[in-house]
């Protein structure tokens, strides 16, 4: 299932994991493992965040996923399913031609 993981980071935490090069590795692991449609890096709600998009295989994936990101950088992490432009056409393809 394609989902989004959105992440803001703790900004004393990432601040530290930049001078220490912390942070580098735990993207560079996180992107490596998930194999990304998609990934963002940028300021929100005045923090340092991250949007990406992939294909979540199981749900059992998410503890090791997101560890990193919460022991080293305080992350308040968010998962939401979320399709592209293909799959909401078909999505509503599929609701029209069902009865009722």
């Amino acid at each position: 299932m394609r989902v989004m993981l959105r992440a803001h980071l703790d900004t004393a935490a990432a601040n530290e994991g930049i001078k220490s090069g912390a942070l580098v590795q735990a993207v560079k692991k996180l992107m490596e493992a998930l194999k990304p449609e998609a990934a963002y890096f940028g300021p929100h709600e005045g923090v340092r965040s991250m949007w990406v998009v992939f294909d979540l295989q199981d749900s059992s994936q998410l503890p090791a996923l997101t560890e990193d990101l919460f022991m080293q950088f305080n992350a308040e992490i968010e998962v939401s399913p979320v399709m592209n432009g293909e799959d909401l056409a078909k999505g509503i393809a599929a609701m029209q031609s069902s009865p009722g």
